[in-house]
């Protein structure tokens, strides 16, 4: 099984945020885009168990997308 996770850049936050439409509930944030690929690595394990979802091999997916708005 394959899960897709969302990396979005909060430029007011300052802060990347996850978010997956395949794993309920995950929603994490980080000012660094490393600490929170780890943070969801030892998160969506937990997210799985507790959403009561099939115990297999899976493999995650990550997206990220980040928009900066610049001046000549």
């Amino acid at each position: 099984m394959n899960y897709t996770i969302n990396f979005t850049w909060d430029a007011e936050a300052d802060v990347w945020i996850a978010t997956s439409n395949d794993i309920p509930g995950l929603v994490l944030e980080s000012g660094s885009f490393d600490a929170l690929l780890e943070r969801t690595r030892f998160a969506v394990p937990e997210l799985l168990k507790l959403n009561s979802m099939e115990s297999h091999p899976f493999s995650l997916t990550f997206l990220s997308e980040r928009h900066e708005r610049m001046v000549l």
